[in-house]
This record gives C-alpha cells, sequence and structure tokens, in this order.
C-alpha cells in the first residue's frame, strides 16, 4: 500500500533529509587515504547525535540478512555495489566508494547516497561515477505527477545502458516515509508508461547502482549483507529521497 503524503508531512520529511544530506557532506570531507571505514561510520553517527535523530540502518534486518546491520552507514568499496559492512579496511588512493546512509528524526526518514573517488581519480571511475549522477537526475526528472514508476525505471536505466554499464537485477529504489523501505518498488530500469501513476504526496527513494563492467552479475559476499560484481568491476550507487508534488520533484535530501 503507497502512503500519500501531506505538504506538512513532507516539511518533517525534508528536516530528516537534511540530517542525512549533512552526514554525507561529513564523511565525504572526511573520507581521505588512511581513514577508515569504521572511522567514516563515526563521522555520520556524530551527526545524527547531534541532530538527535536514529538511525534506520543500525540494527535492520530484512529476511536475507543473517544477522542485524551493524552500523549507521552501508559502505561500499571499489568492486561492492552496495549494503557493505564498514570495517577497518583503510582508504586507498584511487578507491572509489559508495556511502549509503539514512536518518530518522520526528518519526519521518531520510535516505541518500554518494559515491566518490578517494585521491587521484581513474578516467573510468571518475566516468562511472558522473553517469550515476546523471542517471539519478534523470529519474528525478521524471518524477513528476502523471508519469509513472515505468518512467523513472526508463529514465534511470536509459543513462546506465547507453554508457555501456550494467544494471543488478531486483535492486533499486523505494517509497520512504515512516519506514526506511515502503511501497512501491522503484526499479532501476523498464518500459516507460507503466507501472503505477506518480501522485502529489508520494516520497521515493531513486537510487542508481551500476556495474562498470557492463554485465548484470552480482553476488552476495561471506558476510551475507555486501554485494559484488561478479566480474570484479567497479560500481556506483547513487541516492535522494524525493517527493512528487504539483510543482514538480522536491529532493529531500539536497546537501
Amino acid at each position: 500500500m503507497v502512503e500519500l503524503k501531506t505538504d506538512t508531512s513532507i516539511d518533517e520529511m525534508y528536516e530528516a533529509g537534511q540530517v542525512v544530506g549533512r552526514a554525507l557532506t561529513a564523511v565525504r570531507k572526511a573520507a581521505d587515504v588512511g581513514v577508515s571505514l569504521l572511522e567514516l561510520d563515526e563521522v555520520a553517527h556524530q551527526v545524527l547525535r547531534d541532530a538527535g535523530a536514529g538511525s534506520p540502518f543500525l540494527g535492520y534486518r530484512p529476511s536475507f540478512a543473517p544477522t542485524p546491520f551493524p552500523a549507521v552507514i552501508c559502505a561500499s568499496v571499489n568492486d561492492a555495489i552496495v549494503h557493505g559492512i564498514p570495517t577497518g579496511y583503510r582508504l586507498r588512493d584511487g578507491d572509489l566508494v559508495s556511502i549509503d546512509f539514512g536518518a530518522e528524526l520526528g518519526g519521518w526518514v531520510g535516505d541518500s547516497a554518494i559515491s566518490f573517488i578517494v585521491g587521484e581519480p581513474r578516467v573510468a571511475d571518475a566516468r562511472l561515477v558522473e553517469t550515476a549522477e546523471r542517471a539519478l537526475a534523470a529519474g528525478i526528472e521524471a518524477a513528476v505527477v502523471g508519469n509513472r514508476i515505468g518512467d523513472i525505471a526508463h529514465a534511470v536505466g536509459t543513462v546506465c545502458r547507453a554508457a555501456g554499464y550494467g544494471i543488478p537485477d531486483g535492486f533499486g529504489g523505494h517509497g520512504v516515509g515512516r519506514r526506511m523501505h515502503e511501497d512501491p518498488s522503484v526499479p532501476n530500469e523498464g518500459r516507460p508508461g507503466r507501472g503505477l501513476p506518480l501522485r502529489h504526496g508520494m516520497v521515493l527513494a531513486i537510487e542508481p547502482m551500476l556495474i562498470g563492467g557492463g554485465t548484470d552479475g552480482f553476488h552476495a559476499a561471506p558476510d551475507g549483507w555486501t554485494l559484488r560484481t561478479d566480474d570484479g568491476s567497479r560500481a556506483a550507487h547513487t541516492e535522494h529521497t524525493v517527493a512528487i508534488t504539483r510543482t514538480g520533484p522536491r529532493i529531500l535530501t539536497a546537501r
């Protein structure tokens, strides 16, 4: 069931989204050669504390997970696509890092992700990240009243496929509200004009996931959480929480 949010609720969700934006900005600033993923998790955790906000990630355990998630960020490095668990791994020059983060404030959730390169970027990695950002922008542009879920999916998928990248099947965006994952599902590939109509008050997490090697294959790492590319190629992941409004898409997790 899809819950339509009131304008007041969307304003309240914006406040949660701003905590997310501040945390991702702080993590990006702190990420440098030699910094550990656990240290980045602590940076994000401190932003939550300062805001009086909670984490929808910490302790989260969906049906596929062998254990509750142990951190407030997902930190996915190089061939990890999503759901990476922060460890003592220290960042190296040229690492491609994707950080996914959520905050709960006033009973509402914000959810967003960024990808970036530590130190000196490879040309191929810079192109991958730039394409992920363009795919996200295309998806947001399609998130207007009168369109359908398939229009968002088609917009994202077209950018990814045109650049020669793979898309992990079965993973994509979702509704956001009182919980981090709500209806509807928002695929990263699909046919335009299909799926649920977009209405004022819908709030969606739009989140492209790109596989650099061009294939769609991925597998779960031994930790049961991290998804890695089958071919060992690098991956990128971007995301914003977006409200569908009569005046156009409103990004609630802007940074």
